[in-house]
């Protein structure tokens, strides 16, 4: 390299990132061809991770704080360049920032209904949705597993691929829990932290920490809904001839307000049919209930030759 080129060269002496937006998750230093300045200063702030890498090889990472970037605060560099004690020189690395500040209110849903084995119902179709909040707690495994060497990569990277994760396991989560879909609105704090149990594993995996999991709504789909609602009304009616009676007696006042000149007769007529419904209604689906015996036949009255005495 001539003279010229040389004294052309930039040395950058403040390394440092200022996030301009709140969704990006890693960012690359721009070098250009430009070389960091032994001694100079990297400045890493609260909610951010710096990360080194030299030739495709990951080195030094910093917390928040300012370094001085010398061989005592870049062991691992040091030992990657092949560094003595006595390096000075300008040194050529790529430096990338990251983000970790808490991404709060972050929304997941089944798009599809999950089917579950219930014990009340058997096999049942579900629908839930949420909200979760994690944060980027690894940078070196983020950056080996999932940014690279790309120039920036975002939330809206990652998001996809998040939401298909927890969907995943939704169904595992409910299945696991053993809870009746009928108990899981009382139940929604146990099965999220039961979910959150289930994929902190897999976010730890891609360098990331799932700090809160939140299951807001448990419901069915629609056509099933119908029927479950179906199901609760003929469990509050309870005694179907009870119900009828009760029909009947508030029909009463109505059957005689519409009466006109029909009488008493009519509408005690149709208050006799309406019993008579219910009752055969309640023995059909109480077809178990005993049936009561046939009254036993009067005794024949004794005659009068019999009930007097001969010669009177």
């Amino acid at each position: 390299m001539g003279l010229g080129n040389f004294l052309k060269k930039q040395f950058i002496d403040v390394i440092q990132w200022t996030e301009s937006d709140d969704t990006t998750l890693a960012w690359r230093y721009p070098m250009a061809d430009q070389e960091i300045q032994y001694g100079g200063q990297l400045t890493v702030r609260e909610s951010q991770r710096a990360l080194f890498v030299n030739e495709g090889k990951v080195a030094d990472t910093f917390g928040p704080g300012l370094h001085t970037l010398e061989t005592r605060n870049v062991p691992l560099l040091t030992n990657l360049k092949n560094w003595d004690k006595l390096f000075k020189s300008p040194f050529k690395s790529d430096v990338y920032f990251f983000s970790t500040r808490t991404r709060t209110n972050q929304k997941w849903g089944t798009q599809n209904p999950v089917t579950i084995r219930d014990k009340d119902f058997g096999a049942v179709r579900l629908r839930a949705f949420g909200i979760y909040s994690w944060h980027l707690s690894d940078p070196v495994a983020f950056h080996t597993k999932l940014s690279g060497t790309r120039e920036s990569y975002g939330v809206a990277d990652i998001e996809g691929q998040l939401r298909n994760t927890i969907v995943g396991a939704v169904s595992a989560a409910f299945a696991q829990s053993g809870v009746p879909f009928l108990d899981m609105a009382a139940n929604t704090p146990a099965m999220g932290d039961a979910m959150k149990a289930l994929l902190t594993p897999t976010f730890a995996d891609m360098g990331l920490a799932l700090d809160s999991f939140m299951v807001e709504n448990v419901s069915l789909p629609e056509e099933l809904q119908k029927v479950l609602d179906q199901r609760i009304q003929m469990n509050m009616v309870g005694n179907l001839d009870q119900y009828m009676k009760f029909q009947v007696a508030q029909s009463v006042p109505i059957a005689a307000a519409n009466s006109g000149g029909g009488g008493i007769a009519g509408l005690g007529a149709g208050l006799a049919a309406g019993m008579g419904i219910g009752n055969a209604i309640s023995g059909a689906l109480n077809p178990q209930a005993p049936t009561p015996p046939p009254a036993a036949p009067a005794a024949p009255a004794a005659s009068d030759a019999t009930s007097k005495p001969s010669g009177s």
